[in-house]
């Protein structure tokens, strides 16, 4: 296989694998924030079921929940899972990152001082007004570190969508490796993960020094 069928071949994977991370974080850093609001509710309830969801996607691989996002509906109801593949992979990424991201905001709110709701509610301030005008801004700050780690984990873990027989850029990577004999598909895919968390790293950086507001 020569070099350009093969880049032409992973630069289809590139694309799929991209598209796992960017629709991974377009839906699971809005749900984590509702998953952390919920488990900071007053109903016990909810604070509960919060804890469980979080428990189970922390406390179990991703792809185990992912082959269960997958086959689950066809063992369970009887369902129908062509064409399933792609929404599975989503849906299993997306759920497992909102735990993580959840427990990082709840960590990032419960680090703010209990003097600046004080502060807030002398100046006036309704509770969203607070929320959004106080505490996120100062929460986005201190959590951007871990954030930034959990999306370069992300930018790794998109490789384990090959369980699915999805394929994205690893899985493409293997098949050439294999048919090829080759080690050369894994050292251009190496090179992939690398460039993307540099990428991811420098943005974040910037990120951060833009919050950085005290200097």
């Amino acid at each position: 296989m020569s070099w350009s069928t093969m880049l032409s071949a992973m630069g289809e994977g590139m694309l799929r694998t991209c598209a796992i991370f960017f629709l991974t974080l377009l839906f699971s850093i809005p749900l984590g924030m509702v998953v952390m609001l919920l488990r900071r509710s007053r109903f016990r309830f909810l604070q509960w079921l919060m804890k469980i969801y979080i428990a189970i996607m922390r406390g179990t691989p991703l792809m185990l929940q992912l082959l269960a996002w997958y086959f689950g509906p066809y063992y369970l109801f009887g369902l129908s899972i062509r064409g399933y593949r792609f929404t599975a992979i989503i849906l299993g990424f997306s759920l497992n990152y909102a735990a993580y991201f959840a427990e990082i905001y709840r960590g990032g709110i419960e680090a703010i001082p209990a003097g600046q709701y004080e502060a807030a509610d002398v100046l006036g301030y309704s509770k969203s007004q607070t929320f959004f005008k106080i505490i996120l801004p100062q929460v986005i700050k201190t959590i951007l570190p871990s954030i930034t780690n959990e999306v370069i984990t992300l930018v790794k873990d998109t490789s384990l969508a090959f369980a699915l027989a999805y394929n994205e850029m690893f899985a493409i990577a293997k098949q050439i490796a294999a048919s090829q004999t080759s080690f050369t598909p894994y050292i251009v895919a190496g090179v992939f993960y690398f460039i993307a968390n540099y990428v991811v790293a420098f943005v974040m950086e910037r990120i951060e020094k833009a919050f950085n507001y005290y200097k």
